[in-house]
């Protein structure tokens, strides 16, 4: 069999001009052909959960209508009906139909307060026991305990606001005065919608990063993987947990310092936002040779 082991960098954009790579029917063939592999799981994700293709050509349309308004107002122009439809091939009769007077959503969007607690329980050391484990909190109290952790993060909402939508994603539980935290990462156990969330949020950012590498100039954004295969099983399981063991590290050292950014830079005129994350893909290899005579 063969075996191959590699790593994988689309950081390197094809030399166009100073600020984007310019359209041409080769980069529209090659971007067309690659968005058809990325779309398989998604498609696969669609077709499990009973999306056909009609509804999801039909809920296409705002996604490009919105990318080509965020394109046209990126360059100074005004997004104006006819120019929409140009850039994004959506007729305009749809373009008037989908735009109409909704409001536009925000993209990027903050992160949930109970994420934010989440975070601060496993990565605060005021939180944390002395082998890294999340402490069990007393509920109520001015240090040290969940009370006070969520104001911490919010003193908008009240603690046991956050407390229940932490108990009812399956993420803590609590017996009386004392809370606990049921697992080390944030994989809301009870909201397909959350995770649903999650997913599209995470797999979208990936894909931007290599999107804006492919597109604009430097600098480059981190979008790297390392890939292998004639493995067995028991060596893709390894390699698994080894991934999982160095995201940990990565997680803890990233979070600190994140958390320590946010703090000195609250009052930035300017705000911007930040996603790192890791995966691991494991599958067998199929044999495109077929039946062996």
């Amino acid at each position: 069999m063969h075996k191959s082991i590699g790593t994988d960098n689309a950081a390197l954009p094809p030399t166009g001009p100073a600020t984007t790579v310019a359209p041409s029917d080769r980069h529209a063939e090659v971007a067309l052909r690659a968005s058809m592999v990325l779309m398989a799981p998604v498609a696969r994700w669609l077709i499990r959960n009973g999306v056909q293709y009609g509804a999801f050509a039909t809920a296409l349309k705002s996604v490009f209508l919105q990318v080509a308004r965020e394109e046209i107002e990126g360059s100074g122009r005004k997004a104006t009906d006819s120019a929409l439809s140009v850039l994004s091939g959506v007729h305009r009769k749809d373009v008037r139909a989908l735009t109409g007077n909704a409001a536009r959503e925000r993209r990027a969007k903050p992160l949930s307060l109970v994420s934010q607690v989440f975070t601060r329980w496993v990565t605060d050391v005021r939180y944390r026991e002395d082998d890294g484990t999340p402490k069990r909190l007393p509920r109520l109290g001015e240090q040290g305990s969940f009370e006070a952790l969520a104001r911490e993060v919010s003193s908008d909402v009240h603690p046991r606001t956050l407390l229940d939508e932490l108990a009812r994603l399956g993420l803590v539980k609590f017996d009386g005065d004392v809370v606990e935290l049921l697992t080390a990462a944030f994989v809301p156990a009870a909201d397909y919608e959350e995770l649903a969330a999650l997913l599209g949020e995470n797999a979208a950012d990936h894909i931007a990063a290599a999107v804006q590498n492919l597109t604009t100039p430097q600098p480059r954004l981190l979008e790297q993987s390392v890939y292998a295969d004639g493995l067995s099983v028991g060596s893709v399981g390894e390699l698994g947990q080894l991934a999982r063991e160095l995201w940990g590290q990565a997680f803890q050292r990233m979070v600190v310092e994140a958390q320590s950014r946010c703090d000195t830079d609250r009052e930035v005129t300017e705000s911007h936002r930040m996603r790192f994350g890791v995966y691991y893909y494991s599958e067998p290899v199929r044999d495109e040779r077929g039946p062996q005579g």
